[in-house]
């Protein structure tokens, strides 16, 4: 990746070596596919993310091409020699397809796109851009969202297509558009997500034209479908660096239309008065559940970080003694992770756990810093259910304290619950804690049908399970038979 300390030309020089590289690697995809659309009298380009990232080094198996070549010409061309082809972007001018090639002795499955050169915009009024199919590879690039977007190379030749110092900004890392951003922005709102999502993923700074024309055009993020700005967030907050994205999006006002919850934290001090505001400690929070993730990003635990504290600021109440407290903010939290996530169209699953995680993200410190009981360690499994590792990571992270021996009484605290949720695993099927009588035994052994009592008789039978343990089959019928009596 090229250092902005570097001098221009030397970081440029490193870049486009390491492009020769990748575009050498996928060569006998892309060479061949380059070779049938010149035989049918069309061009084709290798375009957009796929050459910054051959650029950058990190050419993957997704390969975005552009050409002059109308949709239905495409597939023409396409079908007989992918291995797969899909056109649910065929309306956008966009077909998809799947083909495997042996590259440097490993099998690869590469994904295509290839996109007719066009132009696109919105009207004021409508959610879905207008397409339009252009004649030229310039005209197609300025219509890009960045400039390290805007850059081509035209195959087979393999010509490098610059128009407007894509290469350049990709040395300085800084994002800014080919034609002026407020024409940019107003063509396809969703850029201004991007933006950040971009910032956050590649760690690159923003220009300050364009911070500018996103402050001022905030509001058009409203026209963007619910859909489109989740799946932007959803990248940013994948990112490697999603504070610096989301950063971007609070301090350009984007988020108080996307994700107003978000910025709402900034006026609220936390009760420790450990931080200048419940933003920061949310932003820190989120960086160490990331730290603590072992298999690849998890959008779960990382949008449970982001919203575990939304219900702060309306639970806040002064106390007489001076201190600020935020009772039951995680009950109000979750409902209004629920509320949140369902207007950006968020799955009923996702919805399910991040809510829950918000809800339980301070049951560890409700028990206080006492002994572990069987009791509340087989409650607190049975709470978190299949969410329990990520509720370990949430708890984790949520400790910011500055206070070195507060924090480091804390961590062996929670080593302490893991520990006896071990042991206790080893004895009991905690992951599966269930009365020691089901519905049909309760039914046969009280001599009544399916009713009322039934589930009352049941949820009396998983209290003693969870306060006790396993009983044997007798001892579980007769508690049961002294429940009933005392029922009259």
């Amino acid at each position: 990746m090229p250092n902005p300390n570097e001098d221009t030309p030397s970081a440029l020089s490193q870049a486009q070596q390491r492009a020769v590289a990748e575009l050498l690697r996928v060569a006998p995809v892309a060479d061949d596919l380059a070779r049938r659309f010149q035989e049918a009298g069309f061009s084709l380009a290798l375009v957009g993310g796929s050459v910054r990232d051959a650029l950058l080094g990190r050419l993957g198996n997704d390969l975005d091409f552009t050409t002059d070549a109308r949709p239905e010409d495409v597939l023409k061309i396409v079908r007989p020699w992918a291995d797969a082809v899909w056109e649910v972007g065929i309306a956008f001018g966009t077909v998809g397809a799947q083909k495997s090639a042996r590259v440097e002795g490993a099998d690869w499955n590469f994904q295509i796109e290839i996109t007719t050169y066009r132009s696109e915009a919105y009207d004021r009024t409508s959610r879905k851009p207008e397409v339009s199919y252009g004649d030229s590879i310039e005209e197609d690039l300025v219509r890009r969202d960045f400039t390290v977007n805007a850059m081509a190379v035209a195959l087979p030749e393999k010509e490098f297509i610059d128009p407007h110092g894509g290469l350049e900004d990709l040395a300085a890392r800084v994002l800014r558009t080919p034609g002026t951003p407020e024409e940019s922005f107003s063509d396809d709102p969703l850029r201004m997500m991007r933006a950040a999502r971009f910032a956050a993923q590649l760690d690159f700074e923003v220009a300050p034209e364009v911070v500018t024309a996103m402050t001022e055009m905030a509001a058009r993020i409203e026209i963007v479908s619910a859909e489109r700005v989740r799946d932007e967030l959803n990248k940013l907050i994948l990112s490697a660096h999603p504070r610096k994205g989301l950063a971007l999006l609070v301090d350009t006002g984007l988020a108080g239309h996307v994700l107003p919850e978000l910025p709402a934290l900034r006026l609220e001090s936390d009760e420790h008065h450990r931080h200048k505001d419940v933003y920061e400690h949310t932003l820190i929070v989120l960086e160490q559940a990331i730290e603590l993730e072992q298999n690849g990003p998890d959008l779960t635990l990382r949008l449970a970080a982001l919203l575990h504290d939304i219900g702060k600021p309306r639970t806040r109440r002064f106390e007489t003694d001076g201190r600020v407290s935020f009772h039951h903010h995680e009950v109000v939290g979750a409902k209004m992770t629920k509320k949140r996530m369902t207007a950006l169209k968020y799955s009923n699953e996702l919805v399910k756990d991040v809510s829950r995680l918000v809800e339980l993200h301070l049951r560890f410190h409700g028990y206080g810093t006492g002994e572990w009981t069987d009791s509340a360690v087989r409650r607190y499994v049975r709470d978190a259910g299949p969410l329990l590792e990520r509720l370990h990571k949430l708890t984790r992270s949520d400790c910011t304290t500055r206070n070195k021996r507060k924090a480091v009484a804390l961590s062996r605290a929670y080593d302490g619950l893991e520990e006896r949720i071990a042991q206790l695993k080893d004895q009991e099927e905690l992951d599966a804690i269930r009365p020691d009588l089901d519905g049909n035994q309760i039914m046969e052994i009280l001599g009544v049908g399916p009713g009322p009592a039934v589930g009352k008789a049941y949820k009396h039978m998983l209290e003693l399970r969870l306060e006790n343990g396993p009983m044997e089959h007798g001892a579980a019928v007769a508690a049961l038979k002294e429940w009933w009596a005392a029922q009259g």
